[in-house]
């Protein structure tokens, strides 16, 4: 199992005045799985942010790029050139020139958001991060992974006050690459790791069945160690949090769209309709329709 198997999703926003007022507005949110000897950046981009990496680019806005997977290069106008590792964050700092690229051995897969505004204007000014270190250490995280696919799914739904929602999901981000750095919380153990990385691939295959065993055998652990450190590190067994994982979209499908509660139960891989009133029943103790309702 890979991670991003499903390749490239972005949104690019456009912004109205009131939401400029707000103090922080995103601009794009996205990922994308760069396989090994691939053209990059993919021509889907806008030519706003499409670039050749041999001649660069400048933005107009602040992003955060993190790169969970594979391993390439990184350099601007106060960066020399630096090979970046999974793990890594790179920062990019509007007006200024830079470019990266995955290497053609490795590709990498790439998450992004970019993001302006009076806010970061202020946590920039004060010394929070700065251009003269672009590129942070948070190691593999699951829960940064996270935040970033929540980012996109509100992007796309584009709902009122999405913008504001999308500001606070930045902020997090950024607070969580701040913390996973200086405070230096995240496990650089071998295990830890290979826990982290199981994470990604659930968050990232919330909408398919996966078989643990193989999940485990393809983060290299055997399965009886692999069930019991997750838990360790989690407070659940493997199925058990891939279980909540469902539980939480199927509870945000639920009660943010108007989609029918059987093709929620499609939609996050439940094999029937019957399962899917059986499974949430025992979880929340309400029907599905049940739940909608009441919220």
């Amino acid at each position: 199992m890979k991670y991003n198997n499903s390749g490239i999703d972005f949104k690019y926003l456009l912004v109205n005045e009131r939401d400029k007022k707000f103090g922080l507005t995103v601009d794009s949110v996205g990922f994308q799985t760069i396989p090994p000897n691939t053209f990059y950046p993919p021509s889907k981009h806008p030519k706003s942010h499409f670039f050749k990496p041999d001649e660069g680019r400048v933005l107009s806005s602040n992003h955060i790029v993190y790169i969970s997977k594979g391993s390439g290069s990184f350099s601007s106008a106060t960066t020399r050139r630096t090979n970046i590792a999974e793990g890594q964050v790179i920062l990019l700092f509007p007006g200024q020139w830079h470019t990266y690229n995955p290497s053609k051995e490795s590709g990498w897969d790439e998450y992004y958001i970019g993001f302006w505004g009076e806010i970061i204007d202020n946590i920039v000014a004060h010394g929070f991060i700065s251009s003269d270190n672009q590129i942070l250490n948070v190691g593999i995280n699951g829960d940064l992974v996270n935040l970033y696919v929540n980012a996109i799914r509100v992007a796309k739904e584009d709902k009122p006050a999405s913008q504001q929602y999308l500001a606070g999901i930045a902020l997090n981000i950024l607070g969580t690459v701040l913390s996973l750095t200086q405070n230096k919380k995240f496990d650089s153990r071998e295990q830890a790791k290979k826990i982290e990385l199981a994470k990604i691939i659930m968050i990232e295959h919330i909408h398919e069945n996966i078989n643990m065993k193989e999940l485990a055998g393809n983060i290299g652990i055997d399965y009886s160690t692999f069930r019991k450190i997750f838990k360790e590190h989690t407070g659940y067994a493997p199925l058990q949090f891939f279980h909540e994982l469902k539980l939480r979209r199927a509870k945000e499908l639920l009660t943010e769209t108007s989609k029918p509660v059987k093709e929620i139960a499609y939609e996050l891989g439940f094999g029937t309709y019957e399962y899917f009133l059986s499974f949430f029943l025992k979880k929340t103790g309400k029907s599905p329709s049940n739940y909608k309702n009441k919220r």
